[in-house]
């Protein structure tokens, strides 16, 4: 339950778009970033497709790198 998948976004160094399965959703830095992650938002595929990310990617994961660190 701790492990948090994060998906940012940047353009010239400066992140304009995000997403964090602890939050749920897109959220937009910039004005373009705002725009984007209303768009995103909106549409269910994009927002079920990272949502399940985490669980596709993270937790899929996780033993594996943990085991490297060790």
């Amino acid at each position: 339950k701790d492990i948090e998948f994060i998906r940012s976004f940047y353009y010239n160094k400066l992140e304009f778009t995000r997403f964090s399965s602890s939050v749920g959703k897109f959220v937009g830095f910039t004005e373009y970033g705002v725009k984007n992650a209303a768009a995103w938002n909106n549409n269910p595929s994009i927002l079920s497709r990272a949502k399940a990310q985490k669980e596709a990617y993270c937790l899929n994961n996780i033993q594996i790198d943990y085991n490297n660190i060790l």
